[in-house]
């Protein structure tokens, strides 16, 4: 079985779980999901990013969003994981607070990991600046990281 630790940023969607589940064929896969929302951390950086994408309605609309919490977040994360499930994967997970790139280190060791895999909504700026998940867990962890863009449906 292929182990896959999974970091995401908001609830997989149908099409976000079709890509994760078929990139390894009919290879029977088993995922870690590490979840941190998008929090008040980077706030700058990811209004710079929906500028660039042409996102003002939702630069001006996520303070609204940031103040769900985390009942929100675990209801995100149950359901992900939930999808994963019934796409015939094996699948748990945990919400990451703080230092989710530590928390990375840490799962993949446990888990004896293959890969991982990072999914979530472009953010160039980070992105260019080498700043993102991506590009920090290569130096982190001693797998294989692939960098994967999150259906915005």
């Amino acid at each position: 079985m292929f182990k896959t630790v999974l970091m995401i940023e908001k609830a997989l969607s149908d099409a976000d779980v079709e890509l994760v589940t078929t990139l390894h064929s009919e290879e029977k896969v088993s995922f870690v999901v590490l979840m941190q929302p998008r929090g008040k951390q980077d706030e700058l950086l990811r209004a710079l990013d929906d500028v660039a994408l042409g996102h003002l309605d939702k630069m001006v609309h996520e303070h609204d969003e940031s103040e769900s919490g985390p009942t929100v977040a675990s209801e995100s994360l149950a359901h992900s994981l939930r999808h994963l499930r019934e796409a015939g994967a094996e699948a748990v997970g945990e919400l990451v607070e703080d230092a989710p790139l530590e928390r990375l280190r840490v799962v993949v060791e446990e888990h004896s990991a293959d890969e991982v895999v990072v999914l979530t909504s472009p953010h160039f700026v980070e992105e260019f600046f080498h700043r993102d998940w991506a590009s920090q867990a290569r130096h982190k962890v001693g797998v294989p990281v692939l960098r994967l863009f999150a259906s915005d449906s």
